[in-house]
């Protein structure tokens, strides 16, 4: 008894020291959102947006709304400058803006060339802003793609992919992954961006997860395998550091939403002026396999 009126006393203590929180959450003026890209044998292509508040409401109006429109988009390879231009796209859900080559001034346009390195310059709402990438020489390859069943997996119809992949000697080769299904859209993997401190120098089998379309609810339990049947090219890609670093603390960030266990970290940008997004130069190669029914 005495315990039990100690334990009530030291209770009634705490609830009367107890204090409401608020926690008063700072407004942010809306940042410019770059997300450009060359890749070898294509012409750059690039997405301004502004970013939204955490808590802002979505739906299509604020979405087309977000995107910066009437930029200055100038791209060099060092010996040519060429000035994007912009483009709409009608969908569903709005009208899509994207900057990519003016085809009434193909005299400066370019397309992407590994190991050369390429200049943006936007001039957006009275601000300038800048960045550079370099699309690196495709020298980490896929050798040959294949299918196993998916083993202890109930389904038989889910099979894995798997590929054979070859690094240079020499640390500092950076790859980022996409696939197609069945026509579909190039979707990158729920981890998508790899360095080579482990296989450096080496031909190793590595498993290739479907990838994802991240505005999707995603089945974690079965989101990684394809089906008999299946149509898969795989986009293989060389990527720089900057591009690297992006895409790796953007998904680290992505996978750890709503985990109370996770710490924050911080997307690194390459682009300079105060700009959230990146600009990445990606070499590209493309295998393709059918998996028998």
């Amino acid at each position: 008894m005495r315990i039990l009126l100690t334990c009530l006393i030291l209770v009634t203590g705490l609830l009367a020291c107890e204090k409401s929180v608020q926690f008063d959450l700072d407004k942010q003026a809306p940042k410019l959102v770059v997300e450009g890209t060359i890749e070898s044998g294509s012409a750059p292509l690039f997405f301004l947006s502004r970013s939204l508040d955490f808590f802002s409401e979505i739906n299509p109006e604020i979405l087309t709304g977000s995107f910066v429109r009437d930029a200055i988009i100038r791209v060099s390879n060092g010996s040519k400058t060429h000035q994007l231009k912009e483009y709409g796209i009608p969908t569903p859900a709005g009208t899509i803006y994207y900057y990519s080559t003016d085809s009434s001034n193909l005299s400066t346009a370019f397309t992407g060339v590994e190991g050369m390195t390429y200049m943006v310059q936007i001039e957006a709402a009275g601000k300038t802003y800048t960045a550079s990438t370099t699309i690196p020489l495709h020298r980490k390859t896929v050798d040959s793609l294949w299918w196993r069943p998916s083993i202890n997996n109930p389904d038989t119809n889910k099979v894995v992919l798997m590929a054979r992949v070859t690094d240079p000697p020499g640390f500092g080769n950076y790859i980022r992954f996409f696939n197609s299904t069945n026509g579909g859209p190039f979707n990158p993997g729920l981890n998508s961006v790899f360095d080579d401190q482990i296989v450096d120098g080496s031909t190793y089998d590595i498993e290739v997860e479907k990838g994802i379309d991240r505005n999707a609810e995603i089945d974690f339990e079965t989101y990684s395998f394809f089906d008999k049947g299946d149509t898969v090219i795989l986009k293989f890609t060389n990527i720089d550091k900057a591009c690297f670093d992006f895409w790796r603390t953007m998904e680290y960030n992505y996978s750890s939403i709503g985990s109370p266990f996770s710490n924050p970290t911080r997307v690194l940008t390459n682009i300079n002026g105060g700009a959230l997004g990146y600009f990445g130069g990606y070499s590209v190669q493309y295998d393709t396999l059918v998996i028998p029914k």
